[in-house]
């Protein structure tokens, strides 16, 4: 017979805990999207996923982003690479939503010119009007193509599909469309502190990428 008692507690040393947030290592993605005005606007985020071409985002419910993807729907992701941190930070603390929102952390400020405060760089795009951040090894053109709320209502889950990819040559597997993870670092967001990757462990039976020289697998 099966024994289906619970297992003792001793065997599970693991903490119940409460955090406060569970960004446990996603990475950082920059979002331009237009304005009312035709300005535009730019905004990190570290709550993004991708589904083939479709990259479903998590967006603060009462940003500027949020209220430009209701109406304008095409945007850009730009992935930071790590030496980018700064710049990451120095547009956290910023909004573009004037007057400033109440649910926006303490601190927060309007920003209209935000490349500029991050220190950063617009640049045309081919199939949308918001700009690519020229300093980010990995851009892709969108579109937003379905916006819900969560379920607390506090934030709006965004569904967009990707229409051009732009890759700096430097990640690129020459001769193909891959982008070589070799070459290729995202920002992570973990737990509220910035982090790149570090050395490779393994490679997915997926992975199209040309193999390298085998991984060494530790003695147990």
């Amino acid at each position: 017979m099966n024994d289906t008692s619970p297992l003792p507690a001793t065997t599970l040393p693991h903490l119940a805990i409460e955090p406060n947030i569970l960004y446990f290592g996603t990475p950082v993605v920059l979002l331009s999207t237009e304005n009312e005005d035709g300005s535009f606007n730019l905004a990190p985020i570290s709550s993004a996923w991708a589904l083939g071409r479709t990259i479903v985002l998590g967006l603060g419910r009462d940003g500027q982003t949020a209220r430009n993807l209701g109406s304008r729907p095409d945007l850009v992701l730009s992935l930071p690479g790590p030496g980018l941190w700064p710049a990451v930070e120095r547009l956290a603390p910023l909004t573009g939503r004037d007057p400033v929102p109440a649910s926006k952390p303490d601190g927060c400020r309007f920003e209209p010119d935000k490349f500029a405060a991050a220190g950063l760089s617009p640049v045309a795009s081919h199939t949308v009007r918001p700009p690519r951040v020229a300093e980010c090894p990995l851009q892709l053109e969108a579109r937003a193509e379905r916006i819900r709320p969560d379920l607390s209502g506090r934030f709006a889950v965004v569904e967009t599909v990707v229409r051009k990819v732009h890759a700096d040559p430097g990640i690129v597997v020459p001769g193909t469309d891959h982008v070589d993870p070799a070459a290729w670092s995202p920002l992570v967001y973990n737990f509220r502190h910035y982090f790149g990757l570090g050395p490779e462990l393994g490679r997915s039976y997926r992975a199209r990428t040309p193999d390298a020289s085998p991984v060494p697998v530790p003695e147990h």
